[in-house]
């Protein structure tokens, strides 16, 4: 798989760029989780969905954000990352001109960064929230949310709580015009240890081929 080097705000972006061989083939942007508890782009909840996204036939990017590897920059309470996120999209788009799908997927503070690349970005069509932080940040910018997706996560997540994942959720579900998919996979934790992290893929995969399927948003 191609490490590539691309622009970013902040000076260089280091990533992985997975391609497919045809030319209008759909895009996904993986994003990783905090970059100040470990989070990089091999994490393995992120490596695992990159490759859920390509053997469904997309070409994939995931990257570090600023500071993390040989991402130039440092942490930026996810103003920062958010932009690294926008430029990351516009590289993967710039080579793929063609794609009539665009999704986002993201775990934990990738989630968060994702929700919010979403709110920007008319043109992604769907995404993938995986542990998503309420209990830690502000969701209140999904007002309205402007794509269906899928949020999942563990029942025994100690770091971002279940309740609080619900109540995400159920602001989500009173909006029009977008349909949130909402999976519990029970007893897993916040990384999806095993067995929990074939559930996780395979949840995301029957979701995406579902969804690719139909036409609406």
């Amino acid at each position: 798989m191609p490490e590539v080097i691309f622009p970013g705000p902040e000076g260089r972006l280091e990533g992985r760029y997975h391609p497919q061989k045809e030319r209008d083939a759909p895009i996904a942007i993986v994003l990783h989780p905090h970059p100040q508890f470990g989070g990089t782009m091999n994490h393995k909840v992120v490596y695992n969905l990159h490759y859920a996204f390509y053997n469904m036939g997309f070409t994939v990017l995931r990257f570090n954000f600023r500071g993390v590897g040989r991402s130039q920059g440092e942490y930026d309470q996810g103003i920062g990352e958010l932009s690294d996120a926008a430029s990351a999209l516009d590289y993967l788009q710039s080579m793929n001109n063609n794609s009539k799908h665009c999704w986002v997927a993201g775990f934990s503070f990738g989630a968060w960064i994702g929700m919010q690349l979403l709110m920007r970005r008319p043109e992604i069509t769907g995404f993938i929230s995986v542990a998503p932080p309420a209990n830690m940040y502000d969701f209140s910018f999904l007002a309205p949310c402007p794509a269906s997706g899928l949020v999942i996560n563990g029942t025994a997540d100690r770091v971002a709580p279940p309740a609080d994942t619900v109540n995400l959720v159920g602001k989500l579900h009173e909006q029009k015009g977008i349909t949130i998919t909402h999976q519990e996979v029970e007893g897993a934790g916040h990384f999806f240890e095993e067995p929990h992290m074939d559930t996780l893929i395979t949840s995301t995969t029957d979701y995406v081929k579902r969804r690719l399927t139909e036409t609406s948003r």
